[in-house]
């Protein structure tokens, strides 16, 4: 049998743009407010990688890791964000940024996402310009959710044409 390329794939639902064209401005606010801010987009990039993993997208992991080796990152690195806790390649900035994407991203029943505790060691590393970079970061991510996990874009294509007609 035979492993399905790209070209095999299918979204299941077709590019949203033709019929929500704000969302393209949107999307790209999201996207320049990231590239301007403070936080390098390797950071994002693992933000992002590890949000793909807890949100079981494909499509995320697939394009994450993809932003990360062009960004020259290690396969040892990537590889290692699913399991960044006790993995010895990342910084302290770098493991409180994951830490923060996985409370906001997994449901606390127990009390808030994001005690106290949590974003006095967020705040430790990063200014307010950086924390708010920070929530873009993750934001991006949120906005892009449903899109990724309902209508399902072909992972490894590229924006635009990573949907099915």
């Amino acid at each position: 049998m035979s492993t399905p390329t790209t070209t095999d794939l299918r979204s299941r639902m077709p590019n949203p743009l033709p019929f929500l064209p704000g969302m393209a401005e949107v999307g790209e606010g999201l996207h320049k407010a990231l590239r301007d801010g403070p936080i390098s987009p390797t950071t994002v990039s693992l933000l992002h990688l590890r949000a793909g993993q807890i949100l079981g997208s494909t499509y995320f992991t697939i394009r994450e890791t993809g932003n990360l080796r062009r960004l020259g990152e290690s396969e040892e690195r990537i590889a290692a964000v699913a399991t960044w806790r006790d993995a010895t390649y990342f910084t302290d900035a770098e493991r409180v940024a994951l830490e923060l994407v996985e409370a906001v991203l997994t449901p606390n029943p127990a009390g808030e996402r994001v005690p106290d505790e949590l974003y006095a060691r967020v705040s430790a590393h990063y200014d307010t310009k950086a924390m708010w970079s920070l929530v873009m970061a993750i934001a991006h991510i949120g906005f892009f959710t449903p899109a990724a996990l309902i209508a399902k874009p072909i992972p490894g294509m590229p924006p635009g044409q990573n949907y099915s007609e």
